[in-house]
């Protein structure tokens, strides 16, 4: 009798003790995945231009602001380096992106793999040839930006004159709806004739060299219309290097440091002004809400783009206006 009652008391401290320790070993297990950090991968077109740097920069510290660890993708504007980053993130556990795309109808396959992998892509800037891939897109008004900056070139030439267009990525639709909109105001006025319209990709080298050959066959040019800032400092340099600096004005899109101090200085005579903060911290903001519970976002969120000039210039700072 009393080992029968020792043994039912041993059995019982047994059952106890796996209870407690599958209670504890439970515990632990829930407290290590409430506390798993959160993750957002930001995927940049380039980081070889100042713009998209700071665009990077800004996401990056208002998710880490949010609470978010961060890791910056550089796609070096090519689409399979831009896949492999997705795939990366993905196997790694990231819980939202921010995205930039290299190519609005190439960047469209990661964009859906990743919605297909549950986590939610949103896209700063440029944007992917998809109602329904990305989350949300947070862009600029290309667009309009550039009707103003038109009425502004029309203005400057008095109606009339010789110009070039540097287009950037013909994969990227900003590059045609600032040149739509540039041209819908411009070729009402004839005027005005394009002489040459070329890609130089939104990088600087490539635009002074390119403007270098084109001026070999139109030596004869009043104006230089760009798709980017980077570009309007190298057509700058090209016109500099001819001895045309003063001769030719020169028109950007940005909003960039170097282009600022450039229409302080007289060299560039407008651009127009993004606002990559806004654009980057509203991703950031918008994936930690819908990590935390909401889905529905505007599917584009446009934000304007505003004129740039000498007689305004004081208001702005590199990237946005002054504080």
């Amino acid at each position: 009798m009393i080992n029968y009652l020792w043994q039912l008391k041993s059995n019982r401290g047994i059952v106890f003790s796996l209870a407690f320790c599958l209670l504890f070993l439970g515990s632990c297990s829930n407290k290590n995945t409430s506390e798993t950090p959160k993750k957002m991968a930001i995927v940049i077109s380039t980081l070889n231009n100042p713009w998209f740097v700071f665009l990077a920069d800004n996401a990056a510290a208002k998710a880490k602001e949010l609470g978010y660890e961060t890791k910056i993708f550089d796609s070096q504007n090519n689409t399979a380096l831009e896949s492999d980053h997705f795939e990366n993130a993905l196997v790694s556990g990231y819980n939202a992106i921010l995205f930039n795309p290299t190519d609005a109808e190439g960047s469209v396959v990661n964009v859906q793999k990743a919605k297909a992998a549950g986590v939610p892509v949103f896209c700063m800037d440029r944007e992917v040839n998809s109602a329904d891939a990305a989350t949300s897109q947070i862009l600029s008004d290309s667009y309009s930006g550039c009707v103003s900056l038109a009425k502004y070139f029309v203005k400057q030439m008095k109606k009339k004159g010789n110009y070039v267009e540097l287009l950037g990525l013909v994969g990227d639709n900003n590059t045609w709806a600032r040149s739509q909109g540039f041209h819908s105001v411009v070729d009402n006025y004839a005027g005005l004739k394009m002489v040459a319209q070329q890609s130089a990709d939104f990088d600087r080298n490539k635009a002074m060299d390119v403007l270098e050959s084109i001026m070999q066959a139109h030596p004869n040019i009043d104006a230089v219309f760009c798709g980017n800032d980077a570009m309007a400092m190298g057509a700058y340099q090209a016109l500099a290097a001819a001895g045309k600096a003063d001769k030719v004005k020169v028109f950007g899109f940005d909003g960039a440091a170097d282009v600022i101090d450039a229409i302080k200085d007289g060299k560039i005579a407008a651009t127009g002004m993004q606002f990559p903060k806004v654009m980057a911290q509203t991703a950031a903001i918008y994936a930690d809400q819908y990590l935390k519970g909401k889905k529905d976002f505007p599917q584009k969120l446009p934000v304007a783009v505003e004129l740039v000039t000498k007689e305004n210039i004081e208001d702005y700072a590199a990237f946005g206006k002054k504080e």
